[in-house]
């Protein structure tokens, strides 16, 4: 039986039933006694067993299996459940979701048997202490192995093996042409870093500023889900340097090594060239009579014992022709009932249409009612298609509990987690983003913001920290605040770390408010941790936060007061899908506004123009608001006289706000969003763009990067 067709079905429901038996097992930690949930765990621990087994991955059923007999004792009264216990236990979980990644990635399993923890789950069953595995001699047998492997690894960079088609060729000429340089690079991540997938988006992102990367391997897609090891490989096409090409990767943070050099595109092409005369020879031999096969060539040998090394190996990428595995929403039936009920009404709708547009007797209003209904029906369409796709967060915060009790007991400190909101829905593509964010914020505020027992009784509190995460709803957008009632932060210290790295000159940090310095702690590198740990004092974390958070259409906030605690404020929009605007024009195109970022509409006459620093800016109800000329901006000729009032739209981002000069004002308007990929990069400007009712193509305006 083929149970390829049911490998999504499996990585769903297992992953599932690891997420219950992590909350069941804490459960049990602080309730020993609790049958329930005893039962539950023995329960999922069976079912996970049987999938396993179904499906063919004999290691992990073969670990779940010797979890499953540790509480079979338990529930029959032969063991009791204590600390050693429950740390083995999610160590097996730990394995497991291991096993459910890689078979994700691969679908294969792998060969760690995870025999210490094996061994480890059989001690706890006859009270004896497990047998030190001989760990020193299968490291000696690995060694040579490894050493082998890496002699036939050591070559060329792997870079230059990048295969490139003849489309992808005959752009890079063309590029060449242009005069710009052509160059491979491969950059190695450190393996201590946690977010590989955001490190290599940064790598793009600055590489994009300078250039455009042309090829990715992996592909661009496998990178963004993390499908990679700590090692990615591209061809970029720039006018820069190569120097300034590995300046660029250096910066982002965790990179541990950078390989470039100038890519020859002529000896890609003589590669490709004998690639197509290898393909000829066989081709030649098969026109010979079916009886006598044509033996294969060394060179087609070779290939096939290379594909069949990388289908074993394990870990490995996944082998070409397996299929991807889908990314699913599960769906409430109710919801699908309510989809395909409006659906009928659809088709109902467009025959009712038809049939007032062709009958002769038909006039006007019938039509007119017609395209009436059919707007509603559309509109109750849009929404359910809308709560389809919304998902609640808890299927990312349901992991943090299990993470704030790791930190708990490695940094010694008594911490508490409350959680609020987390059956607030947003839409899938926003969650699927924010739980790395919120995973470095939760990490924060345990090891900066909760302080040592000793420290917390000696200022009055109580022993235990207290760290929160809550979630609500605020009209197009969702809350997410984060926070704790730690130490807080210490605005004078950020400033002297800043100044101490350079970020900003002593008389900068004079003149800056207590928001500006603490906006320093954004920055890539910027930590004021005074050792580094497993946990922090990298500088990793906040930086990835704000670019996740803004590459989401959202904005981080942080409210703080020293000795009391800290709250990070994530603001995101409900969906990137679909959103109200205020349609402007500009230059005689048309473009779009979020409505979500607008505070007021003004009319604004030149003489209130004021200039500040040479800016231009207004008195808008005793505040002082900078103008941006959106013409100047977009470079584009404004068609309004320059002593006509003008139509300034006050947007705001946290709160900064401006006023975006406009050339004229169409109205509000129901969009949907259409990402332009690489098409935009050039322009921070713009977040997307919108195919009108006319046929148009309207931009879409980032407010984050105007104001």
């Amino acid at each position: 039986m083929d149970v390829g067709q049911y490998l999504g079905v499996f990585l769903d429901e297992s992953k599932e039933h690891l997420q219950g038996l992590n909350d069941n097992i804490m459960t049990l930690e602080q309730d020993p006694t609790n049958e329930d949930c005893i039962n539950e765990i023995f329960r999922a621990a069976h079912s996970l067993k049987g999938m396993a087994g179904t499906m063919g991955f004999k290691r992990m059923q073969e670990l779940t299996h010797h979890m499953e007999d540790v509480f079979s004792d338990v529930r029959a009264g032969q063991l009791k459940v204590n600390g050693d216990m429950i740390d083995q236990l999610f160590k097996c979980l730990d394995a497991l979701e291991g096993y459910v990644t890689l078979i994700s990635d691969t679908q294969d399993e792998g060969t760690d048997e995870h025999q210490d923890i094996i061994d480890a789950l059989n001690a706890i069953r006859t009270g004896k202490p497990a047998e030190a595995a001989p760990a020193s001699d299968n490291a000696a047998a690995a060694e040579p192995a490894a050493q082998e492997q890496a002699a036939a690894e050591g070559g060329d960079s792997p870079w230059k093996s990048i295969k490139i088609d003849d489309p992808t060729r005959a752009s890079l000429d063309e590029a060449k042409s242009e005069g710009k340089h052509i160059y491979g690079a491969t950059v190695n991540i450190q393996e201590s870093c946690i977010l590989k997938a955001a490190r290599a988006f940064l790598v793009f992102k600055g590489l994009e500023e300078i250039g455009e990367v042309v090829v990715s391997v992996p592909s661009t897609q496998d990178i963004e889900d993390e499908k990679f090891d700590l090692s990615f490989s591209m061809i970029i096409s720039t006018e820069e340097s190569k120097e300034k090409v590995e300046e660029v990767i250096n910066h982002v943070s965790e990179i541990d090594s950078v390989d470039c050099g100038v890519f020859d595109i002529s000896g890609a092409s003589a590669e490709k060239a004998e690639e197509k005369e290898e393909e000829k020879a066989p081709a030649l031999e098969n026109e010979a009579p079916a009886s006598a096969p044509a033996p294969a060539t060394p060179a087609a040998n070779a290939a096939a014992h290379e594909g069949a090394e990388k289908a074993a190996a394990p870990g490995g990428k996944k082998p070409a022709g397996k299929p991807a595995i889908a990314r699913t929403v599960r769906v409430d039936i109710d919801k699908l009932d309510v989809l395909m009920n409006l659906v009928s009404e659809l088709i109902i709708a467009k025959n009712s249409l038809i049939s007032a547009a062709t009958s002769e007797k038909s006039d006007g209003g019938s039509v007119n009612e017609q395209i009436e209904y059919l707007e509603s029906v559309t509109t109750n369409l849009h929404e359910s298609v809308m709560k389809v796709r919304m998902v609640p967060i808890d299927s990312v915060t349901q992991k943090f509990p299990r993470m704030i009790r790791d930190l708990n007991r490695s940094l010694g400190k008594p911490m508490e987690l409350t959680m609020t909101g987390e059956d607030t829905e947003m839409d899938r593509t926003v969650v699927d983003e924010i739980g790395d964010p919120l995973m470095h914020l939760l990490r924060n505020s345990a090891d900066h913001g909760i302080e040592p027992p000793a420290e917390r009784v000696a200022n009055g509190k109580p022993e235990t920290g207290q760290i929160f995460l809550h979630a609500f709803q605020d009209g197009n957008n969702v809350v997410i605040e984060v926070g704790d009632d730690g130490r807080g932060i210490d605005v004078e210290a950020v400033k002297r770390k800043g100044i101490e790295r350079g970020v900003i000159t002593p008389e900068q940090g004079e003149a800056m408010s207590e928001k500006a310095i603490i906006g320093l702690l954004f920055n890539a590198g910027f930590s004021t941790a005074k050792t580094v740990s497993e946990i922090s004092g990298r500088g990793v974390g906040l930086d990835v936060v704000k670019s996740k958070v803004e590459s989401l259409n959202g904005e981080v906030d942080v409210r703080t007061k020293l000795g009391e605690g800290s709250t990070w404020i994530i603001r995101l929009p409900v969906t990137m899908a679909i959103i109200q605007a205020l349609m402007v024009k500009v230059g005689g195109e048309t473009y779009a506004i979020p409505l979500d970022s607008i505070q007021i509409i003004e009319d604004v006459a030149p003489s209130e123009i004021k200039l500040v620093q040479n800016k231009e800016v207004i008195n808008l109800r005793g505040s002082v608001t900078p103008l941006i000329r959106l013409s100047k901006s977009l470079e584009v000729q404004s068609t309004q006289p320059e002593d006509a009032n003008m139509v300034v739209v006050i947007v705001k981002k946290g709160e900064q706000q401006a006023g975006l000069v406009i050339d004229e004002m169409i109205g509000q308007l129901e969009i949907v969003i259409k990402p332009l990929g690489k098409l935009s990069n050039k322009c921070k400007f713009i977040s997307g763009a919108t195919i009108l009712g006319d046929g148009e193509i309207a931009l879409i305006l980032d407010t984050n990067a105007l104001v």
